[in-house]
């Protein structure tokens, strides 16, 4: 049964004639408290944050002074009181209410600026569990949420960013603001604390190896608004999760124009898959469309690495993103910019290819700071109709598979480091997903496809085209190996392979038909081997 409710009419202009200060993140405190005290506004606060107040000049009440009561338990205990939360949550035009203050001698608080001890930092921290325990803040969200609530008298300010636009607000309405103001900050407070409670929720999850919890929460913080979504009718978002992960919500952007949608997405695809590569072995290049990579190589450089690359489909890469997990110099900085490039994301950039990026003002050029790690644990979440589907993230390594030979003919130590190479990009391309290899490159790629020897026949297709442009005899697929994200049902997606030129393959395995797809690759003396793990990617 709901809560009865009374039907008092909120008044439009609350004067806010005292003011309790409790904030952790002092930003920007001192002048918003001296501008309050201008406006004649009484100022109460507490521990540390009276401190900074009383420091700065200013007259000052203690906590204490209203609840008639220390604080106490290491600071634990100091706003949770009747005296602070009945000056928050009483209804000021309820006669019943309003006698209760006067009972009680609970002075009305109007204005409550409070944000909360820093968990979401010191969980990345690393900090031990003690400490992080004893940075879930208590008071903090429980006025927040008080206040917020009684919005029709009190105004709630969790954010540094709002402290001018309150001020110009109580010069405006001469020392008051009005219902609708205190609405968009009561809005603003209740997903300060969801959010902050989300953080909490899943920690506790994590640390208690709980994979699906009753309840599941997510939060995120307002980064940036974009101009559209995926579409120019569609309007879009871009928010940050505090995981330092890195890659395009942690980067720097070195120059260029703001990030759409779609670049996000296409950005993050393209530097999650040059992950995979380790720099110290070889340089790497990852080139995306549509969040499907149409050229990856390995090279001895950046710039032998991208045009690799480039040659397995330089018409996709038209318009693309450009990923590498080593830091840009100018040699390959030079290639890039021939080709119209969206955004190119790096560990980092010399001074010298910054400059050749920036002759191209549009270009956007992103650095990172570091590779994200393959094997990390992490979880994905895809929105349904009436839902979230949750799940761990794809952190299955092909360097930590062990991967069985099962055709008569073993592959090379060639055609096995192209497999595994193969294999690392499939676990990138939409389902389903053909990657053939050669020589430490991609050299077509079929993506996305109903059917995986639809994704066979385009990947060659895309081949023939590009071993046209290139001006060369035959495809490179011929000699090429070939990687399958997921096993084959039937022969008809390997013999497609085989038409192109594979001579050997790598897949998952565990159809019901894998001995009628084994028989088919040593009838034609190919090396075929499983890796017992798929990369279904949707």
């Amino acid at each position: 049964m709901a809560v009865p409710t009374k039907n008092i009419p909120a008044p439009d202009l609350v004067p806010v004639r005292r003011a309790l200060l409790s904030v952790f993140d002092k930003t920007g405190l001192v002048d918003f408290a001296k501008a309050l005290a201008a406006a004649g506004v009484e100022l109460v606060s507490t521990g540390g944050t009276a401190k900074t107040i009383a420091e700065a000049g200013l007259a000052v009440r203690d906590v204490s002074e209203l609840t008639g009561f220390p604080e106490i338990m290491d600071g634990r205990v100091k706003t949770l009181h009747p005296s602070v939360h009945g000056a928050l949550l009483g209804i000021r035009d309820d006669a019943e209410h309003a006698k209760a203050m006067r009972d009680h001698h609970i002075e009305p608080i109007d204005l409550v600026v409070s944000n909360l001890y820093p968990f979401e930092e010191v969980r990345r921290s690393g900090a031990g569990y003690a400490s992080i325990v004893e940075n879930i803040d208590i008071g903090g969200p429980a006025m927040i949420r008080a206040s917020a609530k009684n919005h029709a008298y009190v105004a709630i300010v969790t954010d540094p960013a709002d402290y001018a636009p309150v001020i110009n607000a109580l010069e405006m309405n001469l020392g008051s603001l009005s219902l609708d103001f205190r609405k968009k900050l009561a809005a603003k407070a209740f997903a300060r604390t969801a959010t902050y409670d989300a953080a909490i929720s899943s920690w506790f999850a994590e640390e208690l190896q709980i994979e699906h919890p009753t309840w599941r929460a997510f939060g995120g913080r307002l980064d940036q608004v974009m101009r559209y979504g995926e579409n120019p009718h569609q309007n879009a978002g871009f928010y940050l999760s505090g995981d330092k992960r890195p890659g395009v919500a942690t980067a720097r952007q070195l120059q260029g124009k703001q990030l759409s949608y779609n670049n996000i997405n296409d950005t993050d695809a393209a530097f999650e898959l040059v992950g995979e590569f380790d720099p110290a072995r070889s340089a790497a290049i990852a080139i995306i469309k549509h969040a499907n990579p149409c050229g990856v190589a390995e090279g001895s450089s950046l710039k032998a690495a991208y045009a690799k690359a480039l040659a397995c489909d330089p018409v996709s890469a038209f318009g693309g993103i450009v990923a590498m997990n080593r830091i840009l110099d100018a040699e390959a900085a030079e290639e890039i910019v021939k080709t119209f490039t969206e955004v190119i994301i790096a560990p980092d950039a010399t001074d010298e290819a910054a400059a050749i990026v920036a002759a191209k003002k549009n270009l956007r050029l992103l650095v990172t700071g570091g590779l994200p790690d393959p094997r990390a644990a992490g979880t994905t979440v895809k929105s349904v109709a009436g839902g979230l589907l949750v799940q761990s993230r794809d952190n299955a390594v092909v360097d930590d598979l062990e991967l069985k030979v099962v055709t008569k003919r073993a592959p090379t130590s060639a055609e096995l480091a192209d497999l595994k190479f193969a294999f690392r990009v499939a676990k990138h391309v939409k389902s389903n997903a053909i990657v053939y290899a050669r020589d430490g490159a991609t050299v077509g790629i079929g993506a996305g496809q109903m059917s995986r020897v639809d994704s066979s026949r385009i990947a060659a297709r895309k081949a023939l085209d590009a071993a046209e442009a290139a001006g060369l005899a035959e495809p490179l697929t011929k000699g090429s190996v070939v990687a399958s994200d997921a096993f084959f049902p039937f022969a008809d997606g390997l013999l497609s392979a085989i038409e192109a030129g594979a001579t050997a393959v790598i897949q998952p395995g565990g159809s019901m038909r894998d001995d009628d797809v084994i028989a088919a690759a040593d009838e034609h003396g190919i090396a075929m081997v499983f890796t017992g793990v798929r990369h279904f990617r949707h």
